[in-house]
């Protein structure tokens, strides 16, 4: 049962802000160690990643640069559709490590896009952390190389997910049954 008194109706919490920021914690930990003496960049993929990127930074003990790209498959949608480009990064890709910030994990599209645009760039590296890991079978071969909180194949918002919009600001991350999108 959600704490938050104007929740959809049938929310239910997956994950309360504790254990997502335990899990952040342990991520940082893994991105510390393999950044060490890196040229890094984070690139946060909004809108959905800014507030886990926001959370985990605190917890990166390298020095890095941010920047985001902005790119969607939803729009005021719940399912993904054709690759929209809003924003590309500002900052040149040339000669880095690029670490994309998703929100994330689901078809792999967007991964896939993301990935092909940073090494065209000429990116020496890019990998990805993603806060979830959505359940459910994938087409696309790109897989993050950090994974966070595993989510059930169903419509989940909080922590800078939404519904149509909405609900970024959620106290965790919580799951509403179909009927209720």
């Amino acid at each position: 049962m959600s704490t938050h008194a104007s929740l959809p109706i049938g929310a239910t919490c997956l994950y309360t802000l504790e254990e997502i920021q335990s899990k952040l914690v342990t991520l940082a930990a893994q991105v510390n160690r393999d950044y060490q003496d890196k040229n890094l960049i984070l690139l946060c993929v909004m809108n959905g990643a800014v507030v886990t990127l926001g959370q985990i930074l605190p917890h990166l003990q390298i020095a890095c640069e941010i920047d985001y790209v902005h790119v969607s498959r939803y729009g005021d949608a719940l399912q993904g559709g054709e690759l929209n480009w809003l924003a590309r990064p500002q900052t040149a890709l040339q000669g880095r490590h690029v670490l994309l910030i998703e929100d994330i994990y689901d078809e792999g599209y967007t991964l896939t896009a993301l990935r092909q645009f940073c090494e065209q760039s000429g990116a020496d590296s890019v990998r990805c952390l993603a806060l979830t890991n959505k359940q459910h079978q994938r087409k696309q071969g790109a897989t993050p190389e950090y994974l966070g909180l595993e989510v059930p194949d169903s419509y989940v918002f909080g922590f800078g997910m939404d519904i149509r919009g909405y609900w970024r600001n959620a106290p965790g991350i919580f799951m509403i049954p179909e009927t209720a999108t």
